[in-house]
């Protein structure tokens, strides 16, 4: 039996198909009345794509301004689709309070960072996905998830994923 669940990291790639995942992962905070931190990994660029974006950037914006405001806009636009699959798919006794759920964007090794923040935040598990597009990736269980799996020193709930 698992211990109290005070903190969930769920990790999400935010492509189609990973509703499963965040639906265990609300299950458990409904469950438990616990809190979600949302996080959403971004890979860092490389020192090539941005000498190519700043050529092609006007002087009104600095670099890390326009970085600024993407991560922003990814935290809404998580928040927003948070909101929407509360409000379509979970029902009324299942629905997460406000107070319940904290976005976050990172960059990073998504591996590494997912386990950073884990620590970060103290979670009592991490939840995620895992898609098997392929025998390959079958056999493999994807790199990221296998990764935060083999190197974490919490409990990991992997859940397998169905493109959408």
């Amino acid at each position: 039996m698992l211990p109290t669940i005070h903190r969930i990291l769920y990790a999400s790639d935010l492509k189609p198909g990973s509703r499963a995942a965040f639906r265990a992962a609300a299950s458990l905070c409904g469950h438990y009345e616990s809190h979600i931190t949302y996080l959403h990994v971004i890979e860092p660029s490389n020192t090539g794509a941005e000498r190519l974006v700043r050529g092609l950037m006007s002087e009104d914006k600095s670099l890390k301004e326009l970085h600024d405001d993407s991560i922003k806009h990814v935290q809404e636009q998580v928040l927003d689709r948070v909101k929407a699959f509360c409000d379509t798919e979970l029902d009324e006794h299942e629905t997460l309070k406000e107070e319940q759920l904290t976005a976050r964007v990172e960059e990073g090794t998504r591996w590494e960072t997912i386990l950073k923040v884990a620590e970060d935040i103290n979670a009592s598990i991490i939840v995620m996905g895992v898609r098997h597009n392929n025998k390959a990736s079958k056999l493999l269980m994807g790199s990221t998830s296998s990764k935060v799996m083999n190197h974490s020193r919490r409990p990991v709930l992997i859940v397998p994923l169905k493109d959408e």
